[in-house]
């Protein structure tokens, strides 16, 4: 059997007798032997490399703050009406200035701040039935380690979405 050699003189590819009788079958295997356990070990140490990507100086992507463990305060009532009042007041204000007629204040506060007044068309049935919902996607929120939503406020924005 004759096997291509690199001929020094010719600068080619020339056929010249086979040192060693080996076919391509055995040649294939030989090589996964040698290559499989080195591809194995760059492969089982590339893992910090791989984490580490687009991070660094002049990466954007950060690693995400600790989560918040504590409970979520209530908003003081006080200081809810009085920044409802304060973007009611600037709502209207704007309204003016483009020559349309200014906001009834008062109204918009008890529409805003009284959620049952928000959706008198919602049943109690319905209400129950998201805010079930909303603890739902709470509890969910708390097993992936972020804040929980306030629960009548999430109850009530889900239900403007409806209405």
């Amino acid at each position: 059997m004759r096997a291509l050699a690199w001929s020094p003189t010719l600068r080619t590819m020339a056929l010249a007798p086979a040192a060693i009788g080996v076919d391509n079958g055995t040649v294939l295997v030989l090589i996964t032997v040698v290559v499989l356990p080195i591809a194995a070990v760059a492969f089982a140490r590339s893992g910090a490399a791989w984490r580490g990507i687009g991070k660094g100086a002049f990466g954007i992507d950060r690693e995400p703050p600790a989560s918040r463990t504590g409970e979520v305060k209530a908003v003081d009532r006080a200081e809810q009406e009085a920044e409802a009042r304060q973007m009611l007041e600037a709502r209207s204000y704007r309204r003016q200035r483009r020559g349309e007629p200014p906001l009834d204040i008062e109204a918009e506060m008890s529409r805003l701040l009284d959620p049952a007044a928000a959706h008198p068309s919602v049943d109690a049935e319905l209400r129950a039935e998201v805010r079930q919902l909303v603890i739902a996607a709470n509890e969910r929120r708390r097993r992936r380690g972020e804040p929980p939503l306030d629960v009548e406020a999430e109850t009530e924005r889900q239900l403007e979405q409806i209405a």
